[in-house]
């Protein structure tokens, strides 16, 4: 029997809100707990250069009061991978990053700057960091990934949520030339209850990393219920 997929929260918007005004509410680190009681497997937050969301101080709390792993989403900087290297977190998952985006917007391009990705990706291993690559679903660059010696990909879902056709086709080739180069295979971006299904079906994802509209949805339906339920939708697809 396929194993359950596993389901981490991002966590990133609850800071977005608490930055919004200043002030310490409402508080990430709280979230991370209620997400964790609620069935979470584990809490992802993304350290910013720019810190407008996600601050230090949330990420060593997080660290010393959360016992399910934390991912530390990260851009492939000599400061983050100090920082990474210091706190030690369960995973770190490289991503690309401009100041000027509202939001992740693609892959990391792992095919053109491996020379100066793999020392870091080497780095955090050497730490017993996990190491996840954020790409899109493309064989260069899944192939490239494998070479820096990180243990994960995480494939990018945005353009699968955005409704591009053919990607859903496009992720489970990926997944499946992932798992035969070694990769534990991750997806995320974009998923909702209405369009997680068809990529938890994919036999090889074994987590999917969800964060916007589950902390959207959370301000209608409470952050427990809205947990429960996109489980509910990723268990029914994966048959577990």
């Amino acid at each position: 029997m396929r194993p359950a997929i596993r389901l981490g929260v991002n966590i990133d918007h609850v800071a977005t809100v608490r930055n919004a005004r200043g002030g310490q509410h409402p508080d990430p680190v709280t979230a991370a707990l209620l997400a964790v009681q609620s069935g979470a497997d584990g809490i992802t937050a993304h350290l910013r250069e720019d810190r407008r969301h996600i601050r230090d101080a949330d990420l060593e709390r997080l660290r010393a009061e959360i016992e399910a792993p934390l991912n530390m989403e990260m851009a492939a900087t000599e400061e983050m991978v100090s920082i990474a290297r210091t706190l030690r977190p369960h995973a770190c998952c490289l991503v690309p990053e401009r100041r000027e985006e509202l939001t992740t917007e693609g892959g990391l391009d792992v095919a053109s700057h491996s020379a100066t990705l793999t020392p870091k990706v080497q780095a955090l291993k050497a730490c017993g960091i996990r190491v996840s690559l954020f790409i899109d679903p493309d064989a260069e660059q899944i192939e490239a990934a494998a070479a820096t010696g990180a243990q994960v990909v995480e494939l990018h879902t945005g353009a699968y949520a955005h409704g591009k056709v053919g990607e859903i086709e496009r992720l489970q080739r990926a997944a499946l030339q992932a798992e035969n180069l070694g990769l534990e295979v991750h997806a995320g971006h974009g998923l909702t209850y209405e369009n997680v299904g068809p990529v938890a079906a994919i036999p090889q994802i074994r987590e999917l990393n969800i964060g916007h509209f589950l902390i959207g949805q959370a301000i209608f339906d409470g952050l427990p219920t809205v947990i429960q339920t996109m489980l509910a939708h990723i268990n029914k697809a994966a048959g577990t």
